[in-house]
């Protein structure tokens, strides 16, 4: 068994692409239209995992849009993504400058959490050690992470 790809649903396309790649740093790799099925698909993979991506299609972040609009509930109870990265600081601060809210901030130089424009839970997590570093140090948690 392995692991393939995660799929959220998602209500504005070019938001969430906006938040997922221009904030976590993600990669398109290929998107599918089917226009029948009134929708489209875009997998998205980490940089580190981008070689593999091409060669296995995984690991991956399916990203569904369907045209006819509809209203997803629940997002919390869909857990999380989680995804490491070099450096925490720079990533909330990256996804806060695209008006992201930094639901828990990297406090401890480790982990953060931050929400997907549909409510998907992020967790950020700090590959290795970074020293606890303000202004994440003095934020407060702010709405559910």
């Amino acid at each position: 068994m392995r692991y393939l790809h995660t799929m959220v649903r998602v209500k504005d396309l070019d938001a969430s692409l906006r938040f997922y790649c221009e904030g976590l740093g993600l990669q398109e790799m290929y998107r599918m239209e089917n226009e029948k099925g009134r929708f489209t698909l875009v997998f998205l993979a980490a940089p580190g995992d981008a070689d593999k991506a091409k060669e296995r299609k995984a690991p991956l972040v399916e990203l569904t849009f369907n045209w006819d609009p509809e209203d997803y509930q629940g997002g919390r109870n869909f857990g999380h993504l989680a995804y490491q990265v070099d450096d925490i600081y720079a990533a909330c601060q990256r996804l806060a400058d695209l008006g992201v809210t930094i639901n828990r901030p990297p406090r401890d130089g480790h982990m953060a959490f931050v929400r997907s424009p549909d409510g998907i839970s992020v967790e950020l997590l700090q590959d290795g050690h970074l020293e606890p570093a303000e202004p994440w140090v003095s934020m407060p948690n702010t709405g559910a992470w």
